[in-house]
């Protein structure tokens, strides 16, 4: 069995159902067999950087890494609005504004905490029952609902001539294009991202992410375990809680644990070093949220 994660460095252009299906043809090319595959957050094809891609029981986290929150550098070119709100789009908007550095950190507090913001008619969301870029490609008007976002943190990186890069912390939901095109508004100015790199998804960062070459390594037989991180590595950002054998067998057949003498929250149970389950504990008492199916070995 496989499971744990890989942290791909995703290049330019490539989507992110592509990055797992390559994960998916090299464990293939490297005699794994059918092993299931995911991954813990969209990146569109003209972003780079983070993302994580879990593979086996690991796939049971995909959802709480969607929900983790994510930093980006975006650079935000000022002059002209595209449909898109990036490089792909047609140009709708034009303006011969260029904010200076000062009037960019002066509207920044505005944007950052917990805002409103309307997602780009480009995006995944749905729309009775359709994706909003596919009736914004057909030509339909698409109008979309603002959504509460946070943005816990906003710093400008680097700032040019016509064009800034920005740090952005953000909550799950948020969409960096949008924010540009609303930072763009408040200067009185348009402009669009022609940068998008994520820097951070959860508890996984650029120093852990290998190339799309490093990947195509392990079908020609580089060793798997050299670039896999195991399971809990999704986890490091939420306490363990050790468990007896006993202990340890009742959660995996899904029993509640009563009288456990700590705080209420979220935790992941573990039996030696082996991954039992994701847990919530309320009133000392434990109930599964998520079980992992690992084999269990002496520590």
């Amino acid at each position: 069995m496989v499971n744990g994660w890989i942290i791909l460095d995703k290049p330019l252009e490539l989507g992110s159902t592509q990055a797992v299906a390559a994960v998916k043809r090299n464990l293939r090319q490297a005699g794994y067999g059918k092993v299931k595959v995911g991954h813990g957050g969209t990146l569109d094809p003209l972003a780079t950087g983070v993302l994580p891609i879990a593979l086996g029981e690991a796939t049971k986290l995909c959802g709480r890494m969607l929900d983790a929150r994510k930093v980006y550098a975006f650079t935000l070119r000022f002059g002209e609005e595209t449909d898109t709100l990036d490089l792909e789009g047609k140009v709708i908007a034009a303006s011969d504004v260029r904010p200076l550095r000062p009037d960019i950190e002066a509207v920044l507090p505005r944007f950052t905490g917990p805002i409103e913001q309307v997602p780009p008619a480009y995006s995944a969301i749905k729309v009775d029952g359709e994706r909003a870029y596919d009736l914004a490609r057909a030509g339909e008007a698409v109008e979309l609902k603002s959504r509460a976002v946070t943005v816990h943190s906003l710093e400008i990186g680097a700032a040019g001539e016509g064009e800034t890069t920005l740090i952005a912390h953000v909550s799950k939901g948020t969409y960096i294009r949008s924010l540009a095109r609303d930072i763009a508004h408040a200067l009185g100015a348009v402009g669009h991202v022609t940068m998008l790199r994520r820097l951070r998804a959860g508890p996984f960062d650029l120093a852990q992410a290998i190339s799309l070459d490093k990947l195509n390594e392990v079908g020609k037989g580089a060793p798997l375990e050299h670039i896999l991180l195991p399971l809990e590595a999704g986890l490091v950002d939420i306490p363990a809680l050790d468990l007896s054998p006993e202990q340890a067998r009742a959660v995996r057949q899904g029993r509640v644990l009563d009288g456990l003498p700590h705080n209420d929250g979220l935790y992941w149970v573990r039996s030696g070093k082996v991954p039992v389950a994701l847990v919530e504990l309320s009133g000392s008492v434990l109930t599964v949220a998520r079980g992992f199916n690992l084999p269990d070995v002496a520590e």
